[in-house]
């Protein structure tokens, strides 16, 4: 304090508070507690929350087996410094039986621990049921308190933008119900429909629309996916990364052949996560698919190996300079390397076809990939392909040539988020240089006349023999959200009678004006609900009449259709005869506010 430091003592037992290893001192000690578990109960940890399960048929048995586990976990703790609570912890009894059963009585140190019907674990409140309905009424109570943010930030004539209200309601209530989404999936639909009501609202608050207007027009405007979407995409996405990281107890689950018959049989029963997962992939390429793994501990951190690459055309722009110059360039760098043999690589991608091509001095190599696979992940898996095929060459000096600049950058900067491909190359390129070779790589530009890198685009191109491959995470994380994009427009297609359908048929993301009394007046016009033209909804009276036309008033008579309103399209639009897009749509008409406040509309809106 100031100039004067405590007393030294030596600390008997815990980890120093404050420290910044505190913590991972702390969970590197704890999680030795499992290896102690007998083999019949089954435990997971994150940090300080622990919880032990066991599953059988007889109650008597379930509670024996338990209790034994709870001693040894009881006297672990004594052993290594630490201290469980009995009244800090509970006993879930999940049975779908009807009938009267014993709960199991478990004991800590004499005391008994308390059984409940649901309990709360890492944020996910589990029932005895499993319906998972107190979480969701859990949930969407807390999340119908943050819809107070947006109401106080957002009015319709006045406030924030739609794009930073949007942000707001993702941060902080669409990151609560995605949380944990893949667990609490397994719910009843009519339980999960219990928080569309809470995305909706969020919707409508932020993008002004009024009450009356159809839901999936509001998703199409927000650019936000419908819930079970959301919830589909992200149990997807966290089913393919567990299939990535080896050993993940996910990826070990597997429903044996005669719960697959029993399932079939009672198709009421909820499928486990893995196998709901595949049914979402069912439509789609990824139904069959194997994921690469990512082992990040192929290289400790002491020995991260050093890559490099040659650049003999740096200085030239490929927009400004001739392709003889490029041609002479390689030429002479071919003169100072020519004791180097020279491969070529590449990769290539177009509709419905992946590829990647090796080209050597006497032989070409060439091979299909899966159509999921990025051009990225096809020049790499070239460039792992061409070192392969010089593994068993008595010669010893080689140089790779690629025009793919981004794997060479990859490749030269390691990390933990590094391609899974990449690391395969660095982990091969190190056996390799173990072995005496001498392996340089260097870039070259595409199709300015390099021989060598003109053949190996072809072969790419017109691959055909498939080479089996497990693909990255990443390149099936872009495929299944452009898969579900696909899904959602699919279902937008459906909707023809929508009105906003007329004006946005392809789904997008359009830009929200900055004034937030012309965007959500703009929104209203696009969906077609105002409050003119559906207030009566509300209040129970007849849908407001055209005088002139004897139609009920609705956006498109009154924008392009009563010729009430002739001249004073012909005066703001140069033109009697326009259409809703032309007025309303991506790029709408300037004039279109002007029009409105001439006619008497706009603030009818």
């Amino acid at each position: 304090m100031g100039n004067f430091y405590s007393d030294h003592f030596i600390q008997a037992q815990g980890v120093p508070q404050g420290s910044v290893l505190s913590v991972t001192l702390f969970i590197i000690h704890l999680s030795q507690i499992l290896n102690f578990l007998p083999s019949y109960v089954h435990g997971s940890l994150y940090v300080d929350d622990l919880q032990i399960s066991c599953q059988g048929s007889n109650m008597n048995t379930i509670e024996r087996q338990l209790q034994n586990a709870v001693n040894k976990l009881v006297a672990w703790c004594d052993k290594n410094g630490h201290t469980i609570s009995a009244e800090k912890s509970r006993c879930v009894h999940f049975c779908r039986k009807r009938n009267i059963h014993l709960d199991p009585n478990i004991q800590i140190r004499n005391a008994p621990v308390p059984v409940v019907n649901e309990i709360r674990f890492l944020g996910v409140i589990f029932d005895r049921k499993l319906t998972f309905l107190p979480h969701i009424l859990h949930l969407r109570k807390k999340c119908e308190r943050s819809l107070n943010i947006l109401k106080v930030l957002s009015r319709t004539s006045w406030g924030a933008d739609r794009t930073s209200l949007l942000r707001i309601y993702q941060a902080v209530i669409l990151s609560r119900i995605d949380y944990g989404c893949m667990v609490y999936g397994s719910a009843r639909p009519t339980v999960l429909r219990r928080l569309d009501t809470i995305h909706h609202s969020a919707l409508r608050i932020s993008s002004g629309a009024f009450r009356t207007s159809p839901v999936e027009s509001l998703y199409v405007v927000c650019h936000q996916l419908p819930l079970y979407l959301r919830r589909q995409k992200i149990s997807a996405l966290y089913f393919f990364r567990a299939q990535s990281v080896p050993n993940h107890p996910i990826s070990q689950l597997t429903l044996p052949v005669s719960l697959h018959r029993l399932y079939a049989a009672r198709p009421f029963h909820i499928l486990p996560f893995s196998e709901r997962a595949k049914m979402l992939l069912h439509d789609s390429d990824l139904n069959n698919v194997s994921v690469q793994f990512s082992d990040f501990f192929t290289f400790p951190p002491w020995e991260i190996p050093q890559f490099s690459y040659l650049n003999p055309f740096s200085g030239f722009d490929k927009s400004s300079t001739a392709p003889v110059t490029f041609q002479q360039l390689f030429h002479y760098h071919r003169y100072q390397f020519s004791s180097f043999m020279p491969i070529f690589t590449d990769g290539s991608k177009s509709d419905g076809h992946v590829g990647c091509g090796v080209v050597f001095p006497s032989d070409t190599l060439s091979y299909r990939l899966n159509n999921c696979c990025s051009v990225f992940t096809a020049e790499l898996v070239a460039i792992f392909c061409a070192l392969q095929e010089i593994s068993p060459s008595s010669q010893r000096n080689f140089i790779i040539y690629t025009d793919s600049m981004s794997a060479l950058e990859t490749l030269s900067h390691y990390d933990n988020r590094i391609h899974p491909v990449a690391l395969e190359i660095l982990s091969v390129l190190q056996f390799l240089r173990n072995k005496g070779f001498n392996i340089i790589f260097c870039w070259v530009p595409s199709h300015v006349g390099i021989s060598g890198n003109e053949t190996a685009d072809i072969i790419a191109r017109f691959a055909s023999d498939f080479l089996p491959r497990a693909l990255p995470y990443c390149d099936i994380k872009k495929f299944l959200i452009s898969h579900l994009l696909s899904v959602w427009q699919q279902n937008w297609n459906l909707l023809t009678r929508t009105k906003l359908y007329s004006v946005k048929p392809s789904i997008g993301l359009w830009s929200a004006l900055p004034m937030r009394e012309l965007d959500v007046k703009l929104t209203r016009l696009r969906m077609g609900h105002t409050r003119f033209t559906h207030r009566h909804l509300f209040l129970g009276q007849r849908a407001p009449r055209c005088p002139t036309c004897q139609a009920d008033f609705t956006v498109q008579h009154i924008l392009i259709e009563c010729p009430s309103f002739k001249c004073h399209r012909e005066y703001h639009f140069n033109s009697s005869s326009v259409t809703l897009q032309d007025l309303v749509g991506e790029k709408y008409h300037p004039n279109i506010f002007n029009f409105l406040k001439a006619i008497g509309f706009f603030m009818s809106i």
